[in-house]
């Protein structure tokens, strides 16, 4: 997917007119990426804000939600190591299906205590696949990296991700 500035605005819409309808998508996104509420909306004012700023260009691109899914997450790394801290957030997880809802809780936790493990751009990467359900040259243009590269990162957040768990199940 290209998010060069080289092509025709996607639609007239004032910024106004844009943003109003996609501030909640970006911030679930931002939840997912950041696993805070607050970092969150943060991470959103910011790209926001960048998006007001550089506008003309914004809606110049292929697709502007990428772009500025893409500004999220760089607003998101880039406070991170401004600050050089990782917090740990507890995310409120509906009950489903059936069995034992605390086991289900449990295992809910744990996923997203090793998501928040993984570094920034593989934990995005993971975000964008399974909770934006993009394709990977999708991601690759939301992160800024190659297809291949954004291939790399979601291989090796999952199989972190299942290195972990089964290490966590051999223990329970």
């Amino acid at each position: 997917m290209d998010v060069g500035v080289d092509s025709p605005p996607v639609s007239g819409l004032t910024y106004e007119e844009w943003v109003s309808g996609r501030v909640p998508a970006l911030l679930r996104f931002a939840y997912l990426v950041t696993r805070s509420q607050d970092a969150a909306e943060e991470a959103v004012q910011s790209a926001l804000t960048d998006a007001l700023r550089h506008w003309d260009r914004v809606r110049r691109t292929h697709d502007p939600d990428a772009y500025v899914r893409r500004m999220v997450v760089n607003a998101h790394v880039s406070a991170w190591r401004r600050w050089g801290r990782r917090e740990s957030a507890v995310a409120e997880v509906r009950e489903q299906g059936t069995g034992d809802p605390a086991d289900a809780h449990a295992q809910r936790d744990l996923v997203w205590e090793v998501c928040g493990e993984l570094p920034a751009r593989q934990r995005a990467a993971v975000v964008l696949r399974f909770y934006e359900d993009l394709d990977y040259p999708e991601i690759a243009a939301v992160l800024g990296i190659t297809e291949v590269t954004a291939r790399t990162h979601v291989h090796r957040a999952l199989a972190a991700l299942r290195t972990r768990l089964t290490e966590e199940e051999r223990h329970a």
